[in-house]
């Protein structure tokens, strides 16, 4: 559930209320009585893990050369695996 930042126009009391995304906006100071503005302020975001990258589109990277390498060399791993477990059967 998100938290949202509220302030009063009066009292100037500032608190964070979890609510729903269907909950009603806070109207009401808890202290006062007078009207509660929503504070908007920049998040903070962040993407952790394997992903995409702004990098991963660029040809000047060598990004096209280096996946063709990989591929034989990724075969003939899987290549000789096989061979010896089809020998040794």
């Amino acid at each position: 559930m998100p938290t949202y930042a509220y302030a009063c126009t009066q009292c100037g009391h500032r608190f964070d209320a979890v609510q729903t995304f269907s909950d009603a906006t806070l109207t009401e100071c808890p202290e006062c009585g007078g009207q509660l503005r929503k504070q908007y302020g920049s998040v903070g975001v962040t993407f952790n893990g394997s992903g995409f990258y702004r990098t991963d589109s660029r040809a000047g990277k060598g990004g096209g050369a280096g996946g063709a390498e990989a591929k034989p060399a990724t075969s003939s791993k899987s290549e000789a695996k096989a061979s010896p477990a089809s020998s040794g059967t």
